[in-house]
């Protein structure tokens, strides 16, 4: 029915890799991604032809020694057509130790391939919540996949572009605070910046976007 990938972290993987909870849901506990290498085992990697699976075998791609939070992403994709019927979709969640389930996206027949992001909630923030009480555990990490109506999902294309916007403007704000501290003066309660305090900041950003193609993409990261 579909297949997922955790890229630069995986081997394609078919159904099998996931517990079936009931004819509509799927369960995939982040454990068999993470778990240290005495109890590590690769689900058997799956190809379009199943002439073409392979047994299980090491590989350095690999999510060893990372933690469930370390990973961002996930292409899921139907095998074919006629996986799912009109007006169905494949809706694939994630929880975290404690949590209750997000919603990251969906795949259908209009759409049969995506990337999704993987809204983990911060670590720091669950522990602050629950005063340290939970304890972070690959084990108790789930991803959720459930065949839904279509029309009864959230109308956003990924859940997490959202969290991305927020993290690239706040990242950009940083930005910009930073290079004011060196230009402002304090009066009282305010601080005072000079007039064309954005147009030299901005010509700056521009300047180390031109000689480092990659610090643009520091932001978004």
């Amino acid at each position: 029915m579909f297949g997922v990938v955790f890229p630069d972290r995986s081997f394609p993987m078919d159904i099998s890799a996931f517990s079936q909870i009931d004819p509509l849901h799927w369960l995939l506990d982040m454990s068999t991604l993470v778990g240290n290498s005495e109890n590590f085992s690769f689900p058997p990697l799956f190809f379009p032809n199943p002439n073409l699976i392979l047994s299980p075998i090491p590989s350095p791609v690999s999510i060893l020694g990372a933690a469930y939070y370390d990973v961002r992403e996930m292409c899921i994709f139907l095998l074919n057509a006629t996986s799912l019927p009109p007006g169905k979709a494949i809706a694939i969640y994630v929880q975290a130790p404690g949590q209750p389930f997000l919603f990251c996206g969906a795949v259908h027949s209009a759409r049969p391939s995506a990337v999704l992001s993987l809204p983990w909630p911060d670590p720091a923030d669950l522990a602050d919540a629950t005063e340290g009480a939970i304890q972070i555990s690959g084990a108790e990490a789930k991803i959720g996949v459930s065949i839904e109506d279509l029309g009864a999902l959230p109308p956003v294309v990924d859940a997490g572009a959202e969290r991305r916007i927020e993290r690239l403007a706040l990242r950009v704000g940083e930005n910009l605070f930073n290079f004011m501290q060196s230009f402002c003066s304090v009066d009282g309660s305010r601080l005072v910046v000079p007039m064309d305090i954005l147009d030299r900041w901005f010509k700056k950003f521009q300047e180390k976007a031109k000689r480092d193609p990659g610090y643009l993409k520091s932001f978004s990261l």
